[in-house]
């Protein structure tokens, strides 16, 4: 990055100037790189590190979407999910999903007064309204299908299958939708594909951007002693998420474009769940009628999750009342299973950036998005499009819209199309079982490795691990780490000399699953600040800053306390 910035020399011209490098940012990057545009995307934390690193983990078509009426949206999420599985099947794969029903006829009334436009929602879905959902849902999700259609069960069956679920069910219903593992590589993925693309095109984290009396944009980074570069961008896209109205504020313009809900989730290490859940998510009612949802990840079992309104995205955190809402809804579902705080291992929370609505219930806040356009006014000399709303699954098709509108004002065509365009570790991916054996095995012969390591870097990085363990083979860097010995000393000097990594919670947080998974300790974390320090150049003093930084965020953000 550092060669591509100095060859902008004093002050460059660029087409645009992205401000926010989460998913929708990310996404956008990728789209207007392949168009051969010059961009600039900025962040002023990490890529990824925001919002984008707080979903659910589903890349799901939307299915409670049918209810509000947002039928384009079902259509639209459907289609990118089905994109995904195909483009990127190293992380996003099928989940297939059940829905506990408590009713044969509950529901029909109150969904038909809200898909005319009411503004509750019903409490309780009984068999028939979700046999009718579903099988629209299988409808909107026909084009590019990759899944299996929807079935039903009863109350027997269901709880021959699941015997630890309540036995107030009358039926349950089985559809498929998607899970990704690994959500912020995946928008670093999107970055690197971008910066491949398009030599003249750059991306910086943990930056700050701001508007010169000139009009001029400066570009400063927060960890590089302040070095700076200065721009004339064409357009700039404000793809901040919950920050967009702090960043238009930034560039003069008042605005209030975003009324965030808060979702929390907590990880849990839990055997005897993950042993009823079979590789399946229970997508179920709360007792308020709120959806909450659970299912293996990485181990684990992920739980999620609340919709509570909230604006305050640098400070979001899961709450207590949240994680005993979460824990209590459990409980209520699987009697037969116990569900207590220590089995939590990881607990995090983000602000998603939904438009700004006075909707009393925050699950009848639309999800789908819109671009808002600040036209040049006064010293500003470009416009400025905000990203409002979206969500994970329909990011592509979202910067596809976008990046229409930025090459339309810019006098551009088109002259590619992401829609069938593979993601980083997903190009090339093997087709089935035999193909993924088949490569792990050159990947181990090529590079000279054990086969216990290729074949864990491929179900980490997909189609990547090869550029990976030939790393490790040049650098002669095979030891594994003490506090984690399925990963070498090498895979993680990859990681810092490839990867943009600026800080240790970087490495510790998003490039890698040690956190999130509940691996993290003192020892590990000193490990891999060893390895930082050492690659990056770090101080003694400078280490010691970046351990007790990550401490500090992994203690008042996830409910980690390092020992």
């Amino acid at each position: 990055m550092a060669g591509r910035v100095a060859a902008f020399g004093a002050e460059a011209a660029v087409d645009v100037l992205i401000v926010g490098a989460g998913i929708n940012g990310a996404g956008l990057f990728r789209d207007l790189t392949a168009q051969g545009l010059s961009v600039v995307i900025a962040d002023k934390g990490d890529f990824g590190g925001g919002t984008s690193a707080a979903p659910s983990r589903l890349i799901h078509g939307g299915i409670k979407y049918l209810e509000t009426g947002e039928l384009r949206l079902v259509a639209q999420s459907t289609l990118e999910r089905n994109l995904l599985l195909r483009n990127a099947p190293h992380y996003v794969r099928p989940l297939p999903t059940l829905i506990p029903i408590f009713s044969w006829t509950k529901g029909v009334t109150a969904a038909l007064r809200t898909l005319l436009g009411s503004k509750t929602a019903p409490r309780s879905r009984g068999a028939l309204l979700i046999k009718a959902g579903l099988a629209m849902y299988d409808f909107y999700g026909a084009r590019h299908r990759v899944m299996p259609t929807h079935r039903m069960a009863g109350r027997a069956r269901s709880l021959r299958d699941l015997p630890a679920l309540t036995p107030a069910i009358v039926a349950t219903g089985t559809y498929y939708d998607a899970t990704v593992t690994h959500p912020e590589r995946l928008v670093l993925e999107l970055i690197e594909d971008g910066l491949a693309d398009s030599p003249r095109s750059v991306a910086v984290n943990h930056a700050r951007v701001a508007m010169a009396p000139d009009g001029r944009v400066t570009v400063t980074s927060a960890l590089d002693e302040g070095a700076r570069f200065t721009l004339r961008p064409a357009i700039v896209v404000n793809a901040a998420g919950p920050w967009i109205d702090g960043v238009n504020a930034a560039f003069g313009e008042a605005s209030k474009m975003i009324g965030g809900t808060k979702g929390s989730h907590l990880l849990l290490r839990h055997d005897a769940l993950l042993r009823e859940l079979k590789g399946r998510m229970i997508y179920f009612e709360a007792d308020d009628g709120r959806i909450c949802l659970v299912f293996e990840y990485l181990g684990l079992a992920m739980v999620g999750s609340t919709d509570i309104k909230a604006n305050n995205p640098d400070s979001v955190r899961c709450e207590a009342v949240e994680t005993d809402y979460l824990l209590d809804s459990l409980r209520r579902l699987l009697p037969k299973l116990t569900f207590d705080r220590s089995q939590i291992v990881y607990t995090y929370s983000g602000i998603r950036p939904l438009p700004a609505s006075d909707a009393k219930d925050p699950g009848l806040i639309s999800r789908d998005h819109a671009t808002p356009v600040l036209e040049p006014a006064g010293a500003r000399p470009f416009p400025i499009l905000s990203l409002v709303g979206g969500k994970w699954t329909t990011f592509r098709g979202y910067a596809e819209e976008v990046a229409d509108m930025v090459l339309g004002r810019l006098g551009r065509s088109r002259r590619a199309s992401t829609r069938e365009m593979a993601i980083g570790g997903g190009r090339d991916y093997p087709r089935d079982a035999a193909g993924e054996a088949a490569l792990i095995g050159r990947i181990a012969s090529d590079a000279g490795i054990d086969r216990a390591l290729a074949e864990g870097l491929f179900r980490r990085y997909g189609t990547r691990a090869s550029r990976i363990a030939r790393h490790i083979a040049e650098t002669g860097l095979r030891r594994p780490l003490v506090h984690a010995p399925d990963v070498v000393e090498g895979e993680i000097d990859f990681i810092l000399v490839e990867e943009h990594v600026g800080r240790l919670a970087d490495l510790a947080l998003r490039r890698t699953t040690l956190s999130i998974t509940g691996r993290m300790t003192t020892a590990l974390l000193d490990e891999l600040a060893d390895l930082a320090a050492r690659r990056l150049g770090w101080s003694p003093a400078r280490r010691a800053e970046e351990i007790a930084e990550t401490r500090t965020i992994l203690a008042s953000r996830h409910d980690v306390a390092l020992d």
